[in-house]
């Protein structure tokens, strides 16, 4: 990995290469998001996070302090990206950074995986697995435009609405399934938050981003300028975000339910059951922290559409054949 040596008035040019050499392909773009979400980054300073900032506008001005290596040009801007939104310039909160999905939303994914669950222990975990959710939409969306708060507010109601409608619905059809054995109705019932969660990501990810729908968001030429705002780049921004978020549950919600169900058949975890929840908890953490760079990376975050694509006022703005835009996270 190698920074571009090159002019001022070339720098965003080789930035935009190095960072097309990682989103073109799958891997490069799993590689960087390995980064992106490293938990480490939680733990960053204030005093580290200026110094980053700094040092990569000295490198953009062509100002870069000599003895500086590509190695700290590539960590300062590692950390940047897990904790700078891209469009607005700010931190985002702590939670709702994509470095800080898995660390504070497993307790709650193993709530949502716990057996035996009554229907007001599905409506709290169903409603703190949206509201988790929500924030996240809301803080990796793409905010080239802003959001009045009505929307935030209209986009957690429908996301927690739906999911506890179908989390409920699905139990209450599953215990009056008078013809299943009880290990294989809680089998099932095990299995009952993946299409829960699914569908209420959808919901989530539509409703807490629907103002780029009706407003458009800005897409962007090759040097990196405000072409125009664009209506269909944010329908494919947001359907891919969607995704994402149906990708991202599958291992979560359909591997703990099977490893868990093979675990406890085992004698020593029968005669030890204070082990099932811990082990239960490592195993939601593991297939959590897998399966989220994975999602993540199916689509690159700044993505590219041709022109031709667009409304016809952005073909007119432009010379280029593709834009590109933030689809957002």
């Amino acid at each position: 990995n190698v920074f571009v040596k090159c002019e001022a008035s070339d720098v965003s040019a080789a930035f935009n290469m190095c960072y097309c050499l990682f989103q073109g392909t799958f891997l490069g773009r799993l590689r960087h998001f390995i980064d992106i979400i490293d938990p480490s980054t939680l733990f960053v300073s204030e005093t580290k996070l200026k110094e980053c900032i700094e040092l990569l506008d000295d490198y953009k001005h062509g100002r870069l302090p000599p003895g500086v290596s590509d190695l700290q040009l590539w960590e300062a801007q590692r950390i940047k990206q897990a904790i700078i939104h891209p469009d607005t310039g700010e931190k985002i909160f702590m939670p709702f950074r994509m470095s800080g999905y898995v660390p504070f939303g497993t307790p709650i994914v193993i709530g949502l995986l716990l057996p035996n669950q009554t229907v007001v222990s599905t409506i709290i975990w169903q409603w703190l697995n949206q509201s988790h959710n929500a924030c996240v939409n809301y803080a990796n969306r793409n905010a080239t435009k802003p959001t009045p708060t009505s929307k935030f507010l209209q986009g957690y109601v429908g996301a927690v609405t739906s999911a506890v409608s179908i989390a409920v619905g699905l139990n209450v059809l599953i215990q009056k399934a008078n013809k299943l054995s009880p290990a294989t109705r809680m089998i099932i019932q095990r299995f009952v938050p993946f299409p829960a969660v699914a569908s209420a990501n959808i919901c989530n990810v539509a409703l807490m981003r629907h103002n780029e729908l009706s407003e458009g968001i800005d897409v962007l030429d090759n040097n990196g300028n405000v072409v125009g705002s664009s209506k269909i780049a944010a329908r494919h921004a947001i359907m891919e975000t969607a995704f994402t978020r149906v990708v991202l549950p599958m291992p979560i919600f359909v591997l703990p339910p099977i490893i868990m169900s093979y675990l406890e058949r085992f004698r020593f975890l029968q005669s030890h059951r204070r082990l099932l929840l811990p082990i239960h908890s490592l195993v939601c953490l593991v297939t959590f922290g897998l399966s989220l760079p994975v999602a993540i990376s199916l689509f690159p975050q700044m993505s590219q559409i041709e022109v031709s694509c667009l409304e016809p006022e952005i073909a007119m703005a432009t010379d280029c054949k593709a834009v590109t835009y933030n689809k957002g996270l």
